[in-house]
């Protein structure tokens, strides 16, 4: 790298590679920068020069819960804003599950205070479903009215693909909504092919991004969705989707969905970019993807380095690793060499949260039997949100069904954290907790405390580490306890990002060294276990729940 070109903040014109991704090809240009936007390109040659650096558009992750890094939105645009990141397409129904419209208000209110561009959509299901309690309820009379409003752009996925189906008139006057206002409608269909899937895109749904194997991907491509290739914390489905980025680059977007804070400290979309070119992947379909791909189908006021745009893009040392050196938005350099310049923003906080202090014996499940009970179990996978419906014998002691943490088979408990009534408690494997307890109040949808734990004392314990804080995610053993508080909606802290960062990272590795979880992300793949909207088989605190006959079933097999 020429020494004179490794300092490009404040310069005018910036000499680098400018990468044109519509054009298919790479030159050597001055980039003049005026009121924001990018005044001219001029190619000083026909080919790059290999010691300038290169700019390339922005990176958009296409679906995100900003909520699920537990980093409010202006912290969230610090940490993202490094790696490249210029806008985000937003669905805020984690909080508007907590704390109703009043919620996606906060999430729009703090996000202006910083130069990401968020677009945040109409939350399309609250409360996800029926069977379950939820802070919330935004009807399709409030959704009209959220996708009015100008800082609104498009209809949040519609999970409850049931109710489309079935021609609910409730779902279907949310998706009207959207259509009389010209917005985009996210899907959220997981495994859903053949006549269904076409019918649920007919119904106007324009993406999915639930596809885990290629198949499904392509038959809901031909339904006429767009496909949204998600890696996040918890459902990594890259590998399976890649190819289509090369066969359908018109099609694809790239996303995290859920991304958790020390993931994100490390990269975000760039790293999928990376990945992809590694992978073969031909340069400008990747580009486009990652780029260009999510600002046609979303309308966003995005850049894409073109003439006469507004000056949203990065500054990459290679084409290669991208190694981002700086971001612009706005015509303005909010990140440089790893450090944000974007300036932190005080965070009122939020909340609501009721739920008090729980006892070791409501954690219990109790049996007829006298000495073994055959019970269901949810079968957690690794890297999926979907999980298996499993069955076990398990001992009965004193009439109470007893896990078996040597053979991987452990207690489920969902809390309601807006009333005080009775724990839902079930059984779980794949965690492979060999002792002690996990719980969060990160819970989807409704965010009730979810918490996994080799008996009732520590189940007990780590639930009531969060209650005292009125949300956050803990961690216990027989002696200790690792905390992070959440204290906004019991969802995200009001710290900045790399304290939350470093906390969660210290809480993570606790709960796999000491005890002995085995999940890549347990706190991850533990908040998705009340979520009732993927199959198979998840606990609400109402109770086990069948997702593929989307009914309540026992937890013990009689």
């Amino acid at each position: 790298m020429a020494s004179s070109h490794l300092n490009l903040l404040g310069e005018n014109p910036m000499r680098v590679n400018v990468v044109d991704v519509p054009g298919r090809r790479i030159r050597a240009s001055e980039v003049w920068l005026l009121d924001g936007r990018i005044e001219s390109i001029v190619a000083v040659s026909d080919v790059a020069d290999s010691t300038l650096r290169y700019a390339l558009p922005g990176f958009i992750d296409a679906h995100v819960h900003i909520e699920s890094s537990m980093l409010v939105p202006s912290e969230f645009a610090r940490m993202a804003s490094i790696h490249g990141t210029v806008a985000t397409v937003s669905d805020p129904h984690e909080i508007a599950n907590v704390m109703g419209i009043q919620g996606v208000d906060f999430m729009i209110a703090n996000g202006a205070r910083v130069p990401m561009k968020f677009c945040f959509g109409a939350p399309s299901c609250v409360p996800a479903t029926q069977f379950e309690t939820s802070g919330a309820t935004i009807n399709a009379f409030s959704v009209r009215a959220l996708l009015e409003r100008q800082d609104i752009g498009y209809l949040a996925e519609m999970m409850n693909y049931p109710g489309v189906l079935n021609r609910d008139e409730e779902v279907l006057d949310k998706i009207k909504a959207a259509q009389d206002f010209g917005k985009p409608i996210d899907g959220h269909a997981p495994g859903l092919t053949g006549v269904d899937a076409r019918r649920y895109a007919l119904a106007g749904i324009s993406t999915d991004h639930e596809c885990t194997h290629i198949d499904e991907a392509l038959h809901k491509i031909d339904c006429g969705m767009k496909i949204l290739i998600r890696e996040g914390s918890a459902a990594k489905n890259f590998e399976a989707l890649k190819s289509l980025v090369d066969t359908h680059p018109n099609l694809v977007m790239f996303c995290s969905d859920d991304k958790h804070p020390d993931e994100l400290a490390v990269g975000h979309i760039n790293q999928l970019v990376a990945r992809a070119i590694k992978a073969g992947l031909n340069l400008f379909n990747v580009l486009q993807v990652a780029c260009l791909n999510p600002i046609d189908h979303y309308s966003l006021p995005v850049g894409k380095l073109r003439t006469g745009d507004t000056a949203d893009f990065v500054i990459v040392d290679d084409l290669t690793e991208f190694r981002v050196f700086q971001t612009f938005i706005d015509g303005k350099c909010v990140a440089q060499q790893g450090v944000s310049l974007i300036e932190p923003v005080h965070v009122n906080l939020v909340n609501r949260f009721s739920a008090t202090a729980k006892r070791p014996n409501e954690f219990r499940k109790q049996s007829s039997q006298k000495e073994h009970a055959l019970v269901r179990v949810i079968h957690a996978t690794d890297g999926q949100l979907t999980t298996q419906a499993h069955e076990a014998i398990l001992p009965v002691v004193d009439g109470e069904i007893r896990t078996d943490p040597m053979s991987d088979i452990v207690k489920i408990a969902v809390i309601n954290r807006y009333q005080d009534v009775k724990p839902a408690v079930a059984f779980i494997s794949g965690f492979g907790l060999r002792r002690g307890a996990i719980a969060s109040s990160v819970g989807h949808d409704s965010h009730n405390i979810v918490a996994v734990g080799v008996d009732d004392r520590s189940i007990c314990f780590a639930v009531n580490e969060v209650i005292s804080l009125r949300g956050g995610i803990a961690a216990v053993d027989e002696n200790r306890s690792l905390a992070l508080p959440l204290p906004i909606a019991g969802l995200m802290s009001d710290r900045d990002g790399q304290f939350v960062a470093e906390k969660y990272k210290q809480i993570d590795r606790f709960a796999k060294q000491a005890l002995r979880a085995t999940l890549s992300s347990p706190f991850t793949t533990l908040s998705f276990m009340a979520l009732l909207v993927i199959p198979s088989l998840k606990l609400s605190d109402q109770g086990l729940f069948d997702g593929e006959r989307f009914q309540w079933v026992d937890v013990e097999i009689h």
